[in-house]
């Protein structure tokens, strides 16, 4: 989507960990910090090869988590098919990078508030104004021409300082098959 409307993106991490202070008696505890550690990693190769690639390493991550519903990736495994130095993968397990973690989510949280969840959708007007939204969440991958629209509809709706939500009850579970 990024080249058809000249769009920079720049990955930020949200820790589901941190975020919902997760305990170790949640049902959701072993995954979140599984991804504690992926964001970890991401930042550790943010830290030395720049925000370019982290879109590479998101898609590894998430096509193992979603398509091959593989919750447990091995970094490794994610990074070599990025391109990327598999050494990144000790960084799973160092928590200093949790701080770097936490305050770009505060900077995400500061768009929107904090009763939102992921993804969150930052953008830049050419204004300089900033504004922020969780979503859009859709169920199925779009033919490129329908992500042309909801891309223009979202960043339309944005730029309008009274506007808050759009939101209906979902009806579908997530579908991951690529758009022929």
């Amino acid at each position: 989507m990024a080249p058809h409307r000249d769009i920079e993106v720049t990955w930020r991490p949200i820790s589901l960990l941190i975020k919902n202070q997760t305990q170790p008696d949640s049902p959701f505890y072993t995954r979140v910090v599984h991804t504690q550690g992926l964001l970890r990693v991401m930042e550790s190769v943010r830290a030395e090869h720049g925000d370019g690639v982290i879109g590479r390493l998101y898609t590894a991550f998430g096509e193992h988590i979603h398509h091959q519903q593989d919750s447990s990736v091995d970094p490794a495994v994610a990074l070599a098919e990025a391109g990327l130095p598999v050494r990144h993968a000790e960084a799973a397990h160092d928590d200093s990078w949790d701080d770097v973690i936490r305050a770009s989510m505060d900077e995400g949280l500061g768009l929107t508030g904090p009763d939102v969840g992921t993804p969150i959708l930052g953008i830049t007007f050419e204004s300089g104004k900033r504004v922020g939204f969780f979503g859009p969440v859709i169920s199925r991958r779009l033919p490129l021409a329908d992500a042309l629209r909801l891309w223009d509809g979202v960043t339309l709706t944005a730029g309008i300082d009274c506007f808050w939500e759009l939101k209906r009850t979902r009806t579908e579970n997530p579908d991951f098959t690529p758009v022929d």
